[in-house]
Parts: structure tokens; C-alpha cells; sequence
């Protein structure tokens, strides 16, 4: 039954091992066998590297544990100051404070200047309101070349399309020239065959065919004469022109290299962006000057407070010229106690905790060496070697 029992049976879940807490050292002496020399080396060694961890723990945690604690006699001193001597500390605390919140204002003001901008800026700083004016100038004067180039340009095509008008007109009057003289000389022959073919009368058809001629060849002939002394004029204009905008022409392209060039040496497209950098490189120039005062200020004042503390038996006076606020405002420096007092204690609690360790650490050494005393010299070497090396370290 027994068996079947067990065959059939249900099954109960093996027990879990109960957690261990993490923050206990836990020593296994039972499960080490002692007689084996790697074994004892291995167990003795744990339990000094465990006492050399704590041993630098409470060394790093004793500093910021007194640190802590001087903090607090610091406050304990500093409020049981009699009233004269806590006034003159507050006023010269007071002092500094405004100064400091001073500072903080002149820091938001920080402008949107790069600090590459400023330095280029201070590096030619007489020289950048003349450069201002000059590249102001320029960037007129080339509006004015630019409006008189154009303006040439315009009478230039003007004068060339009438001189266009001008050629057509002298090659259409070539044309009627030459119908005209044709039709003369076709109305002469029909003429002569008239008067002497057939007898006829042509003389009156002569003269009017002939006086028609001669006005018309004069006509046209005026017409051409003015046709090309006008060609002459607008040819001689446009000459004059050429010459007028080859000047002006220089004069753009010097005002274009100079504008180039001061653009080039003051890292800027336009005269309006150098007055822009210029306005705020002095804005920025006040600003710095008001801080650099402000500081000057407070280290005077901060040399000042010191004086005053160092009247007392303060362990570390420089650090209430940071914690002017506590000084003044009761409050804030309930606030720092509280703070500090918490801090102390977790400390307290570390130093509690790692000096535990390092005598649990201790005290399973020497009951090994009670137990197994064939091996104490082996242990104490050890031991001594190992406080060589917390020493060192």
C-alpha cells in the first residue's frame, strides 16, 4: 500500500528555501573543512575581504559623517549668536544676497549674441562704426550707379531703335528712288515714241513728265540728306553714351569690390547687419561689464562675510558664504537642519551596519583560530598581511 501510495499518490511540491536577507553576512564554517589548506585560505580571505570592504566604507562614511556633523554645530552656532553680532552677520549676508540676485538678473538678460560674433566684433571695434557709415554709403552710391546704368541702357536701345528707323526709312527711299526714276525713263520712251513714232505733239508731256521728276528726285533727296545727317546725330549720341556708361561702369564695379571686401572683412551681407551686430556687441559689452562688476562685488562682500565668521568657532566657515538664504531666512534653515539631520542618520546607519560587519568578520576568525589552533600562526599572517594592505591602501 505503502508503495502504491507513493506511485498514485499526489505529489506535494518540494519546499522552497526560505530568502535570505540580503543585507545579513552569511558565514558557512560548518560546510568548510578546515584540514584542507585551499579551503581554510578561502574561507579566511572571504572573511577579510569582507572586512576590508567595510573597512573602507566607514572610512569614506566617517569624513561625510563629520562633515555632516560640523555642518550642524556650524547652525547650532551661528543661531546662538547674541543679537548684536547675528545683526552684523545678517547685514553683511544681506549684502551679498542682493548682490547676488543682482547677478541673476544681469545673467537672464544674456543676449543672442554667440560669443565667436562678440570677440570678432571687440577684435575690430574702432574701427566698425566708420565701416558702418562706409558700407551705408556704398550700398547708396550703388543704387544710384545701378539707376544710372539703367537709365543709360534705356537711351542706348532708344538710340539704336531709331537709328533702326532711321536705315529703314533711307533704304525705303532708295526704293522710290528707283521706281521713280524707272517710271521716268518708261514715260520718257512712250514719249519719244509719241513725238517721233507718230508724229505727235509731246512736248508739253516732256516738261510736266520732267518737272515731276525733278520734284520728286528733290524730295526724296532732302528726305535722305535729313535721314543721314539724323543717323549721324544719334550715332554720335550713342558714342557719347558709350563713353558716359564705360565710366559709370567703373564706378560699379569699384563700389561692387569695395562693398565686397568690407562685407569679406566684416563677416556680414549688409551694412544693416553689421549696425545690428554692432548694437547688440554693445549691449552685450554693457551686459558683461555689469556682471564682472557684480562678481568684483560679491567677492568683496563674500571676503567681508568670512571675516565675520571666522569670528566664531566654525568648522567650515567658506561654506555659509554659499548658504546666505539659511542665514537670513529662519525657515530655510530649519529646512537645511532637517535635511542634514536625515543625512546623519542614514550615515549613522551605514556606519552601524559596516562596523558590524567588519567585527562579525573578526570575530569568525578568532573562533576558527580557537577552534582549530594548529593553524593560528597560518591565520595571523594572513591577518597581518592584510592590514598591511588596508593600510596601504
Amino acid at each position: 500500500m505503502g508503495f502504491l501510495k507513493w506511485l498514485f499518490g499526489k505529489k506535494e511540491a518540494p519546499k522552497q528555501p526560505e530568502t535570505e536577507e540580503w543585507g545579513q553576512t552569511v558565514y558557512e564554517r560548518d560546510r568548510t573543512n578546515f584540514h584542507d589548506r585551499q579551503e581554510r585560505i578561502r574561507y579566511i580571505e572571504n572573511c577579510l575581504e569582507q572586512i576590508g570592504e567595510a573597512q573602507i566604507e566607514l572610512n569614506l562614511l566617517q569624513g561625510e559623517y563629520h562633515l555632516v556633523t560640523s555642518y550642524l554645530t556650524d547652525m547650532e552656532e551661528i543661531e546662538a549668536l547674541p543679537k548684536e553680532e547675528s545683526a552684523q552677520l545678517k547685514a553683511a549676508a544681506t549684502n551679498l544676497s542682493t548682490l547676488e540676485k543682482e547677478l541673476l538678473q544681469h545673467l537672464s538678460k544674456k543676449t543672442s549674441m554667440p560669443d565667436s560674433e562678440y570677440r570678432k566684433i571687440d577684435a575690430q571695434r574702432d574701427q566698425v562704426e566708420e565701416a558702418i557709415v562706409k558700407i551705408k554709403d556704398a550700398e547708396k552710391y550703388r543704387k544710384l550707379i545701378t539707376g544710372d546704368l539703367g537709365k543709360l541702357d534705356g537711351e542706348r536701345n532708344a538710340y539704336q531703335y531709331r537709328k533702326t528707323e532711321l536705315q529703314t526709312l533711307i533704304a525705303n527711299l532708295k526704293g522710290v528712288a528707283t521706281i521713280c526714276l524707272t517710271a521716268f525713263g518708261a514715260c520718257m520712251l512712250m514719249l519719244a515714241i509719241l513725238q517721233f513714232g507718230f508724229e505727235m505733239d509731246a512736248v508739253l508731256g516732256f516738261l510736266i513728265a520732267v518737272g515731276i521728276a525733278a520734284v520728286t528726285i528733290t524730295v526724296l533727296y532732302i528726305k535722305y540728306m535729313d535721314a543721314q545727317r539724323e543717323i549721324t546725330r544719334v550715332e554720335q549720341a550713342s558714342n557719347r553714351l558709350i563713353l558716359l556708361q564705360n565710366k559709370v561702369k567703373i564706378r560699379y564695379v569699384n563700389n561692387t569690390n569695395l562693398l565686397e571686401y568690407l562685407y569679406l572683412k566684416y563677416g556680414v551681407e549688409s551694412g544693416a547687419k553689421l549696425e545690428k551686430q554692432w548694437k547688440l556687441y554693445l549691449q552685450e559689452k554693457e551686459l558683461r561689464r555689469q556682471v564682472a562688476e557684480t562678481e568684483s562685488k560679491i567677492a568683496y562682500y563674500q571676503e567681508q562675510l568670512l571675516k565675520i565668521l571666522r569670528r566664531y568657532q566654525l568648522k567650515d566657515p567658506d561654506r555659509w558664504i554659499h548658504q546666505v538664504d539659511a542665514i537670513l531666512n529662519p525657515k530655510e534653515m530649519v529646512e537645511i537642519r532637517h535635511s542634514l539631520i536625515v543625512r546623519r542618520q542614514s550615515l549613522r546607519s551605514q556606519l552601524d551596519y559596516n562596523q558590524k560587519v567588519a567585527e562579525t568578520g573578526m570575530k569568525e576568525i578568532k573562533e576558527v583560530v580557537t577552534l582549530y589552533p594548529e593553524y593560528q600562526e597560518e591565520i595571523s599572517d594572513m591577518v597581518e598581511a592584510a592590514e598591511h594592505r588596508f593600510a596601504q591602501s
